[in-house]
């Protein structure tokens, strides 16, 4: 499944270590992750995945193909600046959400509007509204609701230490 992953540009040490645990998971999974495919939250979830082996896909919001981040296998160049935040969650089958700021938020709504599942990490609740962000605290948590919102089924992915 191709999972879009939405976060801050600018991010913490512990929220990096989140997000390059997030994209390790999708990538020993064998999930696509599909970001912004710049620096701050892109960067480190590419960083996971491409440290696990998974694929990865980044809808940047600049003309420039050579702006990827380094660990973007496809970089998609849109030139649409912030108008690119509704290309990273249609281009997923589902969504998670790491911390971040008005972009993400923007994200997350593109998300419910396209009807793709979201789970989150430390990111905005919109509890006033009628709509469900599954609000998890482990990346292996995070991965395994999306696999259960898109398969219907409870996957098991133990791993030994």
């Amino acid at each position: 499944m191709r999972v879009s992953i939405i976060g801050g540009g600018t991010i913490t040490d512990a929220e990096t270590a989140v997000a390059v645990a997030v994209g390790r998971e999708l990538g020993e999974r064998g999930h696509t992750v599909v970001c912004g495919g710049l620096g701050g939250t892109m960067e480190a979830v590419c960083r996971g995945a491409k440290a696990a082996g998974g694929e990865t896909i980044g809808i940047l919001p600049l003309e420039d193909r050579e702006a990827a981040n380094e660990y973007v296998d496809t970089a998609i160049a849109t030139g649409m600046g912030h108008a690119r935040n509704a290309l990273v969650p249609l281009n997923g089958d589902a969504v998670i959400a790491l911390s971040g700021g008005p972009g993400t938020l923007s994200e997350i709504g593109f998300a419910l509007v396209y009807g793709r599942p979201v789970v989150g990490i430390d990111t905005h609740d919109v509890p006033d509204l009628d709509l469900e962000i599954e609000l998890v605290e482990t990346p292996k948590a995070a991965v395994d609701a999306l696999e259960r919102a898109v398969d219907g089924s409870d996957c098991d992915h133990e791993r030994e230490s």
